[in-house]
């Protein structure tokens, strides 16, 4: 089977694979205040955020998730009628970022994932027969872009290094398996409805509202969780947006790693097969449509 690809940036949208290399790829370039280009890529932004992303930002600004986003982003389609992402939205009339300072960036040390890599693109890829990912690198070169042109040597892995992405690219594993699984499935599961689409923006970006979905009463009522895996879940976001790229690679692909409530399995077993009789004459079922039932 051939690779799926999934970029975070830049190349989310091209048909067109860039040359591909490993961390021990030697390139050179420096970012710093004085160089020619300084601010120039802030100016024009098009920025896709990960999970992640959105929650180191919300917590820097004091916001919630629904506030941040809603401030702060615009989503867009990962794929066509399918999952969406979301965009950091430049100012109003424009395109720069709403970050930029003349200084530079006034959220540098909580900036995001694609901000820390350029100009280097991780290209993560999963074959459709195999359940890992891997992880590749491309090199992105701007003609406003006068890093390329410092005398400053180093690895990509040194540069991933310096600019702290190995604890984005770890916190963002179980969203970007995700994504992948769901490119590389393609037409098998089908196409996603409303509701599972809208399920799967709140577990992935909108963690305080996801919270007062795990917090419901039907949820709590459907699932198995102790109080100590309750309490986590409602003080650490962290914990929050992995135990929510669990919950839907649980609804959207079947893997079970929460338990269901017995009693609730029995009265779920009867409206899913309610369901899938309606659904299988439209054709089109959705297994998140069940696990909406108790919103």
């Amino acid at each position: 089977m051939a690779d799926t690809p999934f970029t975070e940036s830049p190349f989310p949208t091209s048909p067109v694979m860039p040359k591909l290399y490993d961390g021990n790829k030697t390139i050179s370039f420096s970012c710093h205040k004085g160089i020619g280009c300084w601010n120039a890529c802030c100016a024009n932004i098009d920025i896709t955020l990960t999970p992640y992303d959105v929650l180191r930002l919300k917590t820097r600004l004091g916001l919630s998730s629904s506030d941040f986003l809603r401030q702060y982003t615009f989503p867009f389609e990962l794929e066509k009628d399918g999952i969406a992402g979301v965009k950091l939205k430049p100012v109003e009339n424009g395109t720069a970022c709403q970050f930029m300072r003349p200084e530079g960036c006034s959220v540098y040390e909580d900036r995001p994932t694609a901000c820390r890599y350029y100009p280097v693109a991780l290209i993560a890829m999963r074959k459709q027969d195999e359940y890992t990912d891997t992880s590749s690198y491309a090199l992105v070169k701007e003609p406003h872009c006068k890093g390329h042109e410092v005398d400053r040597p180093l690895t990509i892995d040194e540069y991933r290094q310096e600019q702290g992405v190995a604890e984005y690219d770890e916190q963002s594993r179980g969203w970007r398996q995700l994504i992948l699984k769901k490119m590389s499935s393609g037409p098998t599961i089908g196409k996603p409805s409303l509701r599972s689409r809208q399920l799967y923006f709140m577990a992935c970006y909108d963690v305080d509202l996801f919270r007062e979905f795990v917090r419901s009463e039907g949820f709590q009522n459907s699932f198995e969780l102790d109080d100590a895996t309750n309490k986590q879940l409602m003080e650490n976001d962290l914990e929050l947006m992995h135990f929510g790229f669990r919950f839907l690679k649980q609804v959207m692909f079947g893997e079970v790693t929460i338990a269901a409530r017995e009693d609730a399995v029995r009265v779920r077993e009867q409206r899913l097969r309610e369901l899938q009789e309606m659904q299988i004459k439209r054709r089109v079922y959705d297994p998140a449509d069940e696990a909406l039932e108790f919103i």
